[in-house]
């Protein structure tokens, strides 16, 4: 294993450590692996804050959100590990100015079980929270049973949409209300091309041949729906929407916002020949894009491959989408 790292021990607090000195805006407490903006005025009394977080490794998901329109705060685990509900819960608290925390969740079963036994904590103490979780992967089939689907690109789209709402003042019903509604309007697919490395194990979680790929892929390495040989840019572009367009809900002919994600491991040259392909094959069924985003956003440490996120969009949410946000990764209208 060849990363540029201290030691797999300290590779979250140190990561932090470089978060802070880049940027002043923020306030990193690297050893507890919470990030909140740094100045108290950011944040006017009785303003809804939206907290987020899990197990590190998909950055810049989810510090690098932090700021102004989006997250008041985010709180990181271990590696592909979730953050102890203490801590959660600590940071719920520091973020409240009495409207209340929105926590948006990713469906998976450590985040789920560790962020809402933060939320009943704070909620004994008075402090309202409310709970999204985001469920975007139709490579997992919903079942009445079992974790359900897993939780990926749309998490951004939530972040950044509630977040907006957030900042405007709105209540923290509808700031809730907001964030499921996106979440109701998103699927997500992706696509591996190598395995990742954890900095712990420090070999590939999972082995591909050459020329193979898998389809389906889960944000930590779990297994996909299928393994083919690998294929072109079209041909992927187009299992993928497949896969995303015969699970996304019909919202009268409404348009999309697009998110070509790289999963850490992936150039830009080729994420951009993705998002060429996904727009031809959405030109074809006459899906318009209204905005799209392309870059590494919710990443899976080095791994090579992408996914892609559609969220059917009205009125409303393209305004929340551009409204103005300032945030390490995310900045616009400022």
């Amino acid at each position: 294993m060849k990363k540029l790292i201290n030691s797999p021990e300290s590779v979250v607090a140190d990561a932090l450590r470089g978060m802070a000195a880049a940027h002043p805006g923020l306030r990193v407490e690297p050893e507890e692996g919470v990030v909140t903006r740094a100045a108290d005025s950011a944040r006017p009394a009785g303003r809804v804050a939206v907290l987020s977080g899990g197990g590190s490794g998909h950055e810049p998901l989810h510090a690098g959100f932090v700021g102004r329109g989006m997250l008041a705060a985010a709180v990181a685990g271990p590696v592909f590990t979730s953050p102890v509900p203490d801590t959660i819960a600590r940071a719920t608290r520091a973020v409240d100015t009495g409207a209340g925390v929105l926590h948006v969740v990713k469906n998976y079963t450590g985040d789920i079980l560790n962020f809402t036994m933060a939320a009943e904590d704070c909620e004994d103490e008075g402090v309202k929270v409310e709970q999204v979780v985001v469920d975007d992967d139709v490579a997992v089939a919903r079942t009445a049973n079992g974790p359900g689907r897993r939780g990926t690109g749309a998490t951004l789209f939530v972040e950044k949409i509630a977040g907006a709402l957030a900042e405007e003042g709105a209540p923290l019903a509808e700031v809730a209300a907001v964030a499921r509604k996106v979440n109701a309007h998103a699927r997500s697919y992706g696509v591996a091309l190598t395995s990742c490395t954890t900095p712990a194990k420090g070999s590939p979680n999972f082995s591909l041949g050459e020329d193979e790929i898998e389809l389906g892929i889960g944000i930590h390495g779990e297994p996909g729906r299928e393994r083919r040989k690998v294929m072109t840019a079209a041909q992927t572009a187009g299992a993928m929407l497949d896969a995303i367009l015969d699970d996304l809900p019909e919202a009268d002919g409404a348009p999309v916002i697009l998110l070509v994600n790289g999963l850490g491991g992936t150039p830009p040259v080729e994420l951009y020949i993705m998002r060429a392909e996904v727009q031809r094959v959405l030109d074809e069924r006459g899906i318009t894009v209204a905005r799209s985003l392309v870059g590494s956003y919710v990443t899976s440490l080095d791994m090579a491959g992408c996914t892609l996120t559609l969220c059917r969009a009205d009125d409303e949410l393209l305004r929340l989408w551009d409204a103005p946000v300032d945030t390490p990764a995310l900045r616009w209208g400022c």
